[in-house]
């Protein structure tokens, strides 16, 4: 019986691919993770700091008509005049921000100019950076604490577009349209993620 020895196999070994394949896919999904989340922004801060109107008193209200001393009581008495149109920027609505996922301080307001268009002003703004913060006009109630999180995101909103900074001081067109009596409050709504940064209640001046 012939005895037969094994052959060395010619050609280079063969390497093991599967720790290369492992380290490809968590590269990628490392390099995926950074681009949604973008974690570095919350320690790059963005300034804004545009001017602010300053809003003028109203008007001076119509005197009162009361009749004068001798005039006939019997007289029929006119209806008050019209007062003036304010020459100024007037405010039309306030509101102080409130923290929801981040930190948020600063103040809001709702200014109407003389030719009836508006802006909101958002005021001495602090709050974090992050990916797609947009700033809403929410028809939602503002809720302090994790319940006001999400409260935006079920409720109708208008987009005035994406956020200028997180820090300082900035304005955003209102259109035309937009009814404040519905709209009545701001929300810093991170699109990506749907949760709020911060919000403010918007009250009625006057």
């Amino acid at each position: 019986m012939t005895e037969q020895t094994a052959q060395p196999r010619s050609g280079r070994p063969r390497r093991r691919i599967w720790p290369w394949i492992v380290g490809a896919i968590a590269a990628a999904a490392i390099a995926v993770g950074l681009f949604v989340f973008q974690p570095w922004l919350l320690f790059v801060d963005v300034r804004v700091d545009e001017a602010i109107p300053t809003a003028t008193a109203s008007a001076d209200p119509a005197p009162d008509a009361t009749a004068s001393p001798g005039a006939d009581p019997q007289a029929s008495t006119t209806a008050a005049p019209t007062p003036p149109a304010p020459t100024g920027p007037v405010d039309l609505s306030t509101g102080v921000f409130v923290s929801h996922e981040h930190a948020t301080t600063g103040s809001a307001r709702v200014i109407q100019h003389p030719d009836g268009t508006r802006q909101l002003a958002l005021e001495n703004l602090d709050t974090s950076n992050g990916p797609d913060v947009h700033v809403w006009l929410s028809a939602g109630p503002v809720i302090e604490g994790f319940d006001g999180w999400f409260t935006a995101g079920g409720h109708p909103a208008v987009d005035l577009g994406p956020i200028k900074g997180n820090q300082g001081n900035q304005l955003y067109d209102i259109p035309a349209d937009v009814d404040l009596a519905v709209f009545r409050a701001v929300d810093l709504w991170c699109v990506q993620f749907s949760v709020s940064f911060g919000a403010a209640a918007l009250n009625p001046v006057g």
